[in-house]
């Protein structure tokens, strides 16, 4: 399928699934310390409208907010999705710029109750593990003889760091559609999309579909091995499956054929209108010539055929109007 350097699949794919609440705290859950996770009431989860990321890094990251009671209090967690290649030293510092834009967007919705707890998560889809420390305090400089002292004025968090590296596929947890999202996801960075783990069965058969046609339009978008990918939907026992991965597989098949043909139409279109433009320029000098200095020779006319270059045809088209004779026109040439 052709690419679009404009579309994001990564984010695609992580929001269709991570937006889903039930998907969200299945994997959130199992993530935080257990007394923390055992006081927030999951079932009560909800998504809240916006994103609070930097505008330049939307290539390269994506976030979701949800809410949920915590001991009759209100808590924010913020899943911020990394699938930048590198390693960001500065994670911590854009999450401090994210936590106050969801503070201030509080106070302008509550502006007389106390800000919520934000508990910060970021999920990095990495190739290689990253050696980062999930404070923010590690960031400064601080003299060690006066830790104690500075204290007071630094502010101070810790964020949970969750790295697709250095989980192995069958301890990632959560529901059938998160457990899937996150192998494939993982696979895709380290260039095993037909690994077995990406496709269990069991776990295949029961995802939604609109969720089983992502994870194919994502394989199929980092063009996976067409052959390999053929071999492993014939491979899949379950005739039903088999045969959903089968249509769904041509469907896409189909919609990136006609995408290309689309594509082509509209590059046919505009290299006709460009011919199109050249030829008229062609004809108008060669008329403008004609008309001042009788017909052109044949030579000259084929030359002025051979143009192709629209500013040299521009030029030509004004020294054909200027020029006091042939001889000066032929200069230009």
């Amino acid at each position: 399928m052709p690419k679009n350097p404009d579309h994001q699949p990564h984010d695609k794919l992580f929001k269709a699934g991570f937006s889903d609440p039930t998907t969200a705290a299945a994997f959130l859950r199992s993530q935080l310390s257990p007394a923390l996770s055992s006081a927030i009431a999951w079932d009560q989860l909800a998504l809240q409208p916006g994103s609070f990321i930097d505008s330049h890094f939307r290539h390269s990251e994506s976030d979701l907010l949800f809410s949920a009671p915590l001991h009759g209090s209100d808590c924010l967690i913020h899943l911020l999705f990394e699938h930048q290649v590198r390693e960001d030293h500065w994670i911590a510092l854009r999450l401090l710029r994210y936590m106050v834009r969801i503070w201030e967007s509080r106070v302008k919705t509550e502006p007389n109750k106390k800000l919520p707890v934000i508990l910060p998560v970021v999920l990095a889809q990495n190739a290689q593990e990253w050696k980062l420390n999930p404070t923010f305090t590690s960031l400064l400089d601080i003299p060690p003889a006066l830790a104690d002292d500075l204290q007071p004025f630094v502010p101070e968090f810790n964020f949970r760091l969750v790295q697709l590296a250095e989980i192995p596929f069958e301890a990632i947890v959560g529901t059938p559609a998160g457990i899937m999202i996150l192998r494939t996801m993982k696979a895709e960075r380290i260039g095993s999309l037909l690994a077995d783990p990406v496709w269990d069965e069991e776990l295949l058969s029961q995802l939604p579909r609109s969720v089983f046609e992502l994870l194919l339009r994502y394989m199929l978008n980092a063009e996976v091995d067409p052959k390999g990918f053929r071999d492993k939907v014939g491979q899949i026992a379950q005739s039903e499956l088999q045969t959903t991965a089968m249509t769904l597989a041509q469907q896409l098949r189909q919609e990136g054929r006609q995408e290309g043909r689309q594509e082509g139409r509209q590059e046919g279109h505009q290299e006709g209108l460009q011919e199109g433009r050249q030829e008229s320029l062609q004809n108008s000098i060669l008329r403008a010539l004609e008309l001042r200095f009788g017909c052109p020779p044949v030579g000259l006319a084929a030359a002025i055929r051979e143009v192709h270059d629209d500013s040299v045809l521009d030029a030509l088209l004004r020294a054909s109007i200027e020029s006091s004779s042939l001889e000066e026109f032929s200069q230009v040439m």
